[in-house]
């Protein structure tokens, strides 16, 4: 059975891609021309009067950032995940996707999905915030997330503790195709959202282990259908401030190291609140609509579930 280490590895990627898409920003600032022609949306609601990137500094500073970020994560690799060596064989391990004696129950598959997802489109905004095009931020973004997340599972394969996990490479393409999916069909991005919750569980606060990384206890991931997206459904209130909510969470598992028996998988399904839509009609409604405060908040939102705002029902597997 593989170490609980294994689990981090999505969420360090996801981590390395928010760092990542952040380092945008001081890169902009020391931009050379005053062109502001081709300047680029802002992103994640953050506005700014840095002059447009020249095509080559563009290409530059892109480079750069793949350079820094494939680096990085070597780095890291280096120093926590391969400490112990790699042999000189290449090795793979069948971790059974979700079944129920999996070290995970198949949380760990969600994560690296659910990484690959988000490192994807918000990669596409920093690549786009350089002075990419949208479409060519869109693809430069999927293949850093999808190539550091596979280049991660290859050297698995060659490492002493690890092994190559065809379920995680499998679901690192899946993540990465339906961030692609969302970036390139507006219309579909305004209904759905693929969202994480986290709420710490029983057994990480008897072990002093509270930790949305390797709690895999106390996550549940969640596909989420908005009514606001639709047309008909955001003319009328309340209606326009719920969503569909269908998940899956696995419980009893890691950080729990007690009874096998405790374990167990749930399907979740039921009704969440949109609170980017209620914080843009109330909060939001005056003169700070549309500004800094809330495209910021609107995107945490859109990746994350705040605890308490869905009813669901749970049908254990």
């Amino acid at each position: 059975m593989l170490t609980v280490g294994v689990s981090l590895r999505p969420f360090k990627a996801l981590a390395a891609a928010y760092v990542l898409a952040c380092i945008v920003f001081p890169a902009r600032a020391y931009a050379d021309t005053a062109d502001t022609s081709a300047a680029a949306p802002p992103m994640l609601g953050i506005e700014t009067a840095l002059p447009a990137l020249s095509p080559e500094d563009a290409l530059r500073r892109t480079h750069w950032l793949i350079g820094a970020g494939a680096a990085g994560v070597a780095l890291y690799g280096a120093t926590h995940w391969w400490q112990d060596g790699v042999t000189g064989h290449f090795r793979t391990v069948d971790e059974g996707w979700f079944s129920q004696d999996t070290y995970a129950g198949g949380a760990d598959k969600l994560g690296h999905a659910y990484s690959a997802y988000t490192g994807t489109r918000l990669l596409a905004r920093g690549f786009e915030e350089l002075g990419n095009a949208p479409e060519r931020s869109l693809w430069l973004a999927a293949g850093t997330a999808l190539g550091t997340m596979t280049a991660v599972e290859v050297v698995d394969g060659y490492s002493k503790k690890y092994r190559f996990s065809k379920e995680d490479a499998i679901m690192n393409v899946v993540g990465t195709g339906l961030g692609v999916l969302l970036e390139t069909k507006p219309e579909l991005d305004k209904i759905l959202d693929f969202r994480l919750r986290y709420w710490p569980s029983d057994d990480a606060r008897r072990l002093n282990q509270i930790d949305p990384v390797d709690d895999h206890t106390g996550q549940t991931y969640l596909l989420v259908a908005k009514a606001a997206g639709f047309a008909a459904l955001r003319k009328h209130e309340p209606l326009r401030y719920l969503e569909l909510a269908v998940g899956y969470g696995s419980r009893g598992y890691e950080p729990n190291t007690g009874n096998p028996a405790d374990r167990s998988r749930h399907i979740y399904y039921g009704i969440s609140l949109n609170l980017a839509e209620i914080l843009g009609d109330t909060l939001f409604s005056g003169s700070s609509k549309g500004g800094r405060t809330q495209r910021v908040t609107d995107t945490v939102l859109e990746f994350f579930q705040v605890p308490g705002t869905a009813a669901l029902a749970d049908h254990r597997l």
